[in-house]
């Protein structure tokens, strides 16, 4: 039999047409708030650059602020930009938060794109073609070990002892060191994570078909890779499911409350992706994409949505969502989808 899902809230801090990068945050803000008493499992962060598609440029900041302002829920980053930060800067702030937070803080990584981040933080397009798996395993080496150097292609630095170190803490049931997931788009960065025993988090656009045959896969590679069983089972239980919710008394009234939305914001939003060499890039068609997450994702009544969730729970084996909750771009309305995700529909799962 498997195990109840746990749903969390997805925050991208985007702003919609009309507001301002205040209003934004103050929603994810609010969005943890109200996921922490409607009983949600967890919020996540995401992180850009630049742009109106999501105004948060460092989740491990907006983290420490939202595990402050909870006592219960997981707060992690879906994702922090591993290419844009050096992997012992990034590992210093988990460490900081996993020991502050009793154990609360989920770090997820992730390869970004090829945008001009690379260009204005200084670390080149290497940093996102070739460099991302040396410097996935310094950060790894620097939440499990308690001194570390380095001798790569580009990172290079004597010895240093970790301060503080991630697993100096003593209470029972709580991890060693902070929690490590990866965001994968594609086969290899699929393979990157089974090599290390990594769960994955797999984004919106895909649907439970594309997540299942990802499963599939990590699940191959990682055995191949030597991983014992009972370890790549309990590995990937900690998959993350991303996905849009929006819970109505009616499927087309939820439907509705999206399309009036995102469009508007995802047209802006996604414009805003700048190429660091000028490749060509693929846009997505505002209105298509918002009814493609309607269909593949809980977005309906409650009845629906609890359905919907279940399906992707069979079909893939991932057992844990992160729900972008946001879709209205209306505080209220973000709080009432929240409210009635915990409170109509995760009792339809139990």
């Amino acid at each position: 039999m498997r195990e109840t899902p746990r749903v969390g809230a997805f925050a991208l801090s985007a702003q919609f047409p009309g507001q301002g990068h205040a209003e934004a945050l103050h929603r994810t803000v609010r969005t943890a708030e109200a996921a922490e008493r409607a009983g949600l499992d967890s919020v996540w962060l995401a992180e850009h650059h630049f742009m109106p598609y999501g105004v948060c440029p460092s989740a491990v900041t907006l983290a420490a602020l939202l595990l402050g302002r909870t006592r219960r829920i997981t707060v992690g980053t879906a994702v922090s930009v591993l290419p844009t930060t050096h992997p012992v800067a990034l590992g210093e702030q988990a460490a900081l938060l996993h020991l502050t937070s009793g154990g609360r803080f989920v770090l997820g990584v992730g390869r970004g794109g090829p945008w001009q981040d690379l260009e204005v933080f200084g670390t080149g397009l290497d940093a996102y073609q070739e460099d991302f798996p040396e410097s996935l395993d310094l950060l790894l080496r620097w939440l499990s070990e308690p001194r570390v150097g380095s001798d790569g292609p580009r990172h290079r630095f004597r010895e240093v002892p970790v301060v503080p170190r991630p697993d100096d803490l003593d209470d029972v049931g709580v991890p060693a060191r902070p929690r490590v997931i990866i965001a994968c788009t594609s086969p290899a960065t699929v393979r990157l994570a089974a090599a290390r025993g990594l769960p994955m988090l797999l984004g919106m656009h895909c649907g439970d078909e594309e997540k299942a045959a990802m499963t599939a896969l990590w699940r191959q590679e990682a055995l191949a890779a030597g991983r014992d069983p009972d370890e790549v089972a309990a590995t990937a239980a900690e998959h993350v499911s991303a996905g849009v919710t929006q819970v109505a008394d009616t499927t087309r009234g939820a439907v509705e409350t999206l399309r009036k939305a995102m469009p508007g914001w995802l047209q802006h939003g996604l414009a805003a992706h700048v190429t660091v060499d000028g490749r060509p890039r693929a846009r997505r068609d505002a209105h298509a994409y918002t009814d493609l997450l309607c269909s593949l994702h809980p977005v309906g009544s409650p009845r629906v949505c609890a359905d919907r969730i279940a399906a992707t729970v069979e079909r893939t084996g991932i057992s844990r969502f992160a729900l972008l909750a946001e879709g209205s771009g209306d505080l209220a309305e973000t709080e009432a989808c929240v409210a009635r995700l915990g409170g109509e529909v995760l009792p339809l799962l139990a």
